[in-house]
């Protein structure tokens, strides 16, 4: 071999060695929780039952999993399958990694969901006949048979394709926007449908104001972002309390594709910061171009403000339908999603394989890191769910009409987890084991968590309470993480740690339902126990 080669060589294996150290080197680990879903995952939840919802739609064709026991749809109007015996929806027992297939009647595509206050899984709207519907999933053990109840009493007023939920703090639940639904409904339902002109003021000839991010303020009021402007509303009196400024960098909603993410609430609950990440450059859906360059920036703005501003920032990289997923430390996890392109059936290209943390504590310009990035592309119609043993679910990818299996980016059936850098084994000794709590705690009640860490406690012991929202279309619906008042951690006879901790004050703070409550230790989260808050 000449020195020329072998200097190219040399080259080469330096180079290719460098990006393998690099990506090594990178926070976080990977690891393949199924192989095969069966479904592809649009709409994920997970419930106190430490299972997952795995939601798809019905008027795709074959899925790769059967009902099971001669159960089939009947659909005279499907165009895809009048007969259909494959499942689209499916419970994960986290487990053992084990799917039990579920049974879905009417359309969900597109569709939005919460958590209810005792754990049932809401479901709302879709397309075709599923466009007015409103469906339940009562959770139970994963040896369980719950299944899917599509509800026949009550329907939606308004059809809602491409709508957004969020939980109240008396436990209903407001219903807003979609497709040509420029007004709010209410589960239980009450007044009927009530006019919102503020979607329809915010669309452009693309839209963006479908799945607008709905996020429900301490005050009791709702921040409501869409295209690229924000109001907070006051659902009581279906008054605009405040009008904010609109945010540079172009439309962030469908099918636009940023997202958008509430920060911890934790003090005296009075400040509310909300963070809306990246999004399509305009007319980038009307041109179908797959190509365009996503917008890599973000606004931070404090909703509860007198003198609301966006504070601007720039992510590592350009990014649609990035998932924002609230860690128990209060840190953001942007992931999934592509760099160029736009939401839509094969319309974004150069998948974003690298996570993003976001650390909101950090000044302007520290606040991101890039961590340990994957090898699956989750395009359009993927997920991203925490998990109660601090690990994100990533479920989805289907950038198709139908499954397809042969292409550049095809439907995807694998589930992953990703594990931040706050499991990794040099920790362990960080992480408490929650030891005692208690099931249930009202609102303003004083209780105790009792814990044990390998080494000795040295600082504050974080008790923060996580929902389990519904993930869709890049958006976590209704997710929320709040950081109870504690009081220094101390040792009793036993081993172990007692925190004192303050339940947070009303619904408006944290809505009725089930919360995963993590002590935070140095960084370092316990795995959650689910606590019921009740009024």
């Amino acid at each position: 071999m000449d020195c020329l080669n072998l200097f190219l060589l040399f080259t080469f294996t330096f180079a290719c060695s460098s990006i393998i150290s690099t990506r090594a080197d990178l926070p976080g680990t990977w690891e393949l929780v199924l192989a095969d879903a069966g479904i592809s995952s649009m709409h994920t939840a997970v419930t106190r039952f430490n299972t997952v919802v795995l939601l798809d739609r019905t008027n795709i064709g074959p899925s790769r999993k059967m009902l099971g026991r001669g159960r089939c749809r009947l659909d005279r109007n499907d165009r895809a399958l009048k007969r259909d015996c494959y499942a689209h929806s499916a419970i994960l027992d986290l487990q053992t990694n084990q799917i039990r297939p579920l049974m879905i009647l009417t359309d969900t595509w597109c569709s939005s969901g919460q958590i209810l206050a005792d754990g049932t899984v809401l479901q709302t709207g879709g397309d075709l006949d599923g466009y007015k519907k409103i469906r339940k999933f009562s959770p139970c053990e994963a040896t369980g048979l719950c299944d899917w109840v599509e509800l026949d009493d009550v329907e939606l007023v308004n059809g809602r394709w491409y709508g957004t939920d969020q939980i109240l703090p008396d436990g209903s639940v407001i219903i807003l926007g979609g497709k040509g639904a420029n007004t709010v409904e209410y589960y239980p339902p009450r007044n009927g449908a009530v006019s919102f002109p503020f979607l329809a003021d915010v669309e452009d000839k693309q839209m963006d104001n479908l799945y607008p991010y709905v996020h429900l303020l301490p005050n009791g009021h709702l921040f409501i972002f869409a295209n690229d402007k924000a109001v907070m509303y006051d659902y009581e009196t279906n008054k605009i309390a405040r009008e904010y400024p609109p945010l540079d960098g172009g439309p962030r909603n469908y099918p636009s594709a940023g997202s958008s993410a509430m920060l911890a609430l934790e003090g005296d609950f009075s400040t509310a910061v909300i963070v809306v990440c990246g999004g399509a450059q305009f007319g980038a859906f009307i041109q179908r171009s797959t190509d365009t360059p996503a917008h890599g920036s973000c606004g931070r703005i404090i909703a509860t403000s007198a003198d609301p501003t966006w504070e601007m920032e720039d992510m590592p990289f350009g990014r649609i339908m990035g998932d924002m997923v609230m860690l128990p430390t209060g840190d953001v996890l942007i992931i999934n999603g592509a760099q160029a392109g736009t939401q839509g059936f094969e319309m974004a290209s150069n998948p974003c394989l690298f996570p993003v943390l976001y650390r909101p504590t950090q000044p302007a310009g520290l606040r991101f890191m890039t961590l340990n990035p994957g090898t699956i592309p989750r395009m359009y119609h993927s997920t991203a769910n925490l998990l109660p043993d601090g690990r994100v679910l990533i479920a989805g990818s289907n950038p198709h009409y139908f499954y397809k299996f042969n292409a550049e980016f095809p439907t995807e059936l694998r589930i992953e987890a990703f594990s931040p850098e706050y499991l990794s084994s040099d920790r362990a000794n960080l992480r408490p084991v929650i030891e005692e709590i208690p099931e249930t705690v009202r609102y303003g009640e004083a209780f105790d968590v009792f814990v044990t860490v390998p080494l000795p406690v040295v600082g504050i012991l974080e008790v923060n309470l996580g929902n389990a929202p519904f993930a869709t279309h890049s958006f976590q619906q209704g997710q929320r993480l709040v950081k109870l008042t504690v009081t220094p951690s101390v040792p009793d006879a036993n081993g172990r740690y007692r925190v004192g901790c303050t339940a947070p004050p009303n619904g408006a703070v944290a809505p009725p339902g089930y919360y995963m409550a993590f002590v935070v230790n140095q960084g370092v989260p316990s795995v959650a126990r689910w606590v019921h808050l009740i009024a």
